[in-house]
């Protein structure tokens, strides 16, 4: 299995006098335009995938609605799951995501650290071995989902995706 973890797009600053509950913090102008670019860059080389897992975070789930634009996969079938959530198991992320063992290509759009989290876990480290930024994207393959067993194929940065999608 191909796994995509997507760290969301710029959100709106908790020290923003307008910031609403932590769940409700939304993509800025800035980061939309942004995270619309990287999901084109994207979409221009990889295949469009079977799913979409998000984080029930507004910032997450806005992140997933433009890669499900770019990459054309229907917005309605975007699942959201509170594994994606900071600060869950990392763990039952992984069991969750053996229900869909058939899959060959997932994306997940989630938040820092957990995503790191995740990530290290696939890759057998005791501590995190990435730093994904703002709408950065990793991508491993899955030689065994539940307990995770990995290889990261490629993690990219949005600056270098962005100049995919001109």
């Amino acid at each position: 299995m191909q796994l995509y973890l997507v760290r969301h797009g710029i959100a709106i600053d908790r020290e923003d006098p307008k910031c609403p509950a932590e769940a409700e913090r939304h993509l800025t102008e800035e980061g939309i335009k942004k995270t619309r670019e990287v999901a084109r860059g994207i979409a221009s080389f990889v295949e469009k995938p079977n799913l979409f897992f998000t984080s029930p975070y507004v910032r997450a789930a806005q992140t997933a609605d433009l890669f499900a634009a770019a990459m054309k996969y229907p917005k309605q079938k975007i699942r959201k799951t509170n594994l994606l959530l900071p600060g869950s198991e990392a763990a039952g992320f992984f069991r969750e995501l053996a229900r869909n063992k058939d899959a060959e290509s997932v994306f997940c759009f989630g938040h820092a650290p957990h995503l790191d989290e995740l990530i290290s876990l696939a890759l057998g480290c005791k501590h995190d071995a990435t730093a994904l930024k703002k709408a950065g994207v990793a991508c491993l393959e899955l030689r065994r989902i539940a307990p995770a067993t990995a290889t990261l194929v490629w993690l990219a940065t949005p600056k270098l995706l962005k100049k995919l999608s001109r």
